[in-house]
């Protein structure tokens, strides 16, 4: 066989080759959006609403506040909870676990003043064991506030200043239940409301993107 033979046969081989091959389809991954904003905002509506009891702003701060039960359960728990799920599918571990894990405190918050629970009938009335208790509750809460406040401190500004105020919040709430403090509790109250102020404007500022936008809020980016 010739040179030129043996070039043709080549390139025949090659042909069938290249027909044989099955084009592999390109495709483009969906699009997830931030579950950022969502999750912030749930945190902030019903840490507002919570906190406005609290402080006693135009009611009683001593008074039943059960009105937060469904929020608790419904918009703080599951929406928030909801959003940590979608924030394990963007990659942002610290994202997930915050909302998560908030997303945990409100629904088992409501569960605490849910009568199918037991939770307050479990005390027998006894209420300063039961306030011990949530004390107790709450002082974990705040630990758990400050392992993500150090978490985020190359985050930004706002980032950081929400979970200062948080991990206030819980402090003076914590110490409002182990000393039978109200004054401590109000004072919590109108922590937890700067926080939820913040919450707001975190969540603000990842909706007000370049393409939804003609401006954009100031984070303070600490990274």
């Amino acid at each position: 066989m010739s040179v030129a033979e043996q070039q043709q046969v080549n390139e025949i081989v090659d042909v069938e080759a290249k027909q044989q091959q099955v084009a592999v389809p390109i495709t483009a991954a969906p699009t997830i959006a931030n579950p950022g904003p969502l999750g912030l905002s749930s945190f902030a509506l019903t840490t507002f609403v919570l906190s406005l009891h609290n402080a006693g702003a135009g009611l009683s701060a001593s008074g039943p506040s059960n009105v937060v039960v469904s929020l608790a359960m419904g918009y703080g728990g599951l929406v928030q909870l909801l959003a940590g799920m979608w924030e394990f599918r963007t990659g942002n571990t610290f994202g997930a676990t915050a909302f998560s894990s908030y997303g945990g405190f409100w629904l088992s918050y409501g569960m605490i003043f849910i009568p199918g629970f037991g939770v307050i009938d479990g005390y027998k009335g006894d209420t300063v064991t039961m306030d011990q208790s949530i004390g107790i509750y709450l002082l974990s809460w705040a630990i758990m506030t400050a392992i993500l406040l150090i978490s985020c401190h190359r985050s930004s500004v706002g980032m950081v200043a929400m979970f200062f105020f948080l991990f206030i919040t819980f402090v003076l709430l914590a110490a409002g239940k182990f000393n039978n403090s109200l004054s401590s509790q109000v004072a919590g109250g109108a922590f937890g409301v700067v926080t939820a102020v913040i919450a707001w404007y975190n969540a603000l500022s990842g909706l007000l993107t370049k393409q939804s936008s003609y401006f954009q809020l100031p984070m303070g980016r600490l990274n």
